[in-house]
């Protein structure tokens, strides 16, 4: 009589987990998609306005090229992050995840080990998360930098067209004000390229962020669950 009436109110309540974690799951691609959309989005809206040729037609030094590449390189790591954080979710929720995946090969590890080493193996494995995400971090602080550079050489083409013993000439002021004008551009472009692409990779991460530590959480209470059995 007493497991016929706990087995009622457990069943019921299996449901709702199982499909919070395939929610969660789908809800890393769909985020990661939805994010990078919209900055498609806005690029090609820009590029419809007009707004991107200028950017391109005065990068004499080539950094906003750069900081572009630079930047689809982190966004390419960051959509393989993405599907490895959906892979390993969707290894957890199966009942006996392979040992192919790092949830696998956790679970197995930690079979028959006492709280001390499994808290060890959950912090090897939390640096571990960190570290394969870390990268996009650091590409979108890459872009920050090279922005600050192109700001700095923009600067510097801008100050090295005006001659100071050519000020007081009617006919050198054109070339200068041409010059100065054109330094000016690639500083302003460069800085705004830069930070502008920081913030999309930086929302990428972010997402990843949160995907390492909802995987790391689920992971780490399966393995106690299982280590207390």
């Amino acid at each position: 009589m007493s497991n016929a009436a706990i087995l009622p109110q457990d069943r019921p309540a299996a449901v709702p987990v199982a499909e919070h974690r395939a929610t969660w799951r789908w809800m890393i691609a769909f985020r990661f998609l939805l994010i990078n959309l919209v900055g498609l989005a806005l690029v090609a809206a820009a590029w419809m306005a007009g707004l991107l040729d200028p950017i391109f037609a005065t990068d004499s030094t080539h950094l906003v090229k750069l900081i572009v590449t630079v930047f689809v390189v982190g966004l390419v790591w960051a959509a393989q992050r993405a599907f490895m954080l959906a892979r390993e979710l969707n290894a957890l929720d199966q009942p006996r995840p392979t040992p192919q995946t790092r949830v696998g090969d956790w679970l197995a590890r930690i079979q028959g080990r006492d709280a001390a080493v499994r808290a060890n193996l959950a912090g090897a494995l939390k640096l571990k998360l960190a570290q394969r995400i870390a990268t996009v971090r650091h590409v979108a602080n890459v872009l920050v930098l090279l922005g600050l550079i192109g700001t700095v050489l923009g600067f510097i083409q801008a100050l090295s067209g005006v001659q100071p013993d050519t000020v007081g000439d009617v006919a050198a002021i054109p070339g200068m004000v041409s010059r100065l004008l054109e330094g000016m551009s690639t500083a302003l472009y460069t800085t705004l390229v830069g930070s502008a692409l920081n913030i999309w990779l930086i929302l990428n991460y972010r997402l990843l962020e949160a995907g390492s530590v909802h995987l790391l959480s689920r992971l780490v209470e399966r393995g106690e669950s299982n280590g207390r059995v």
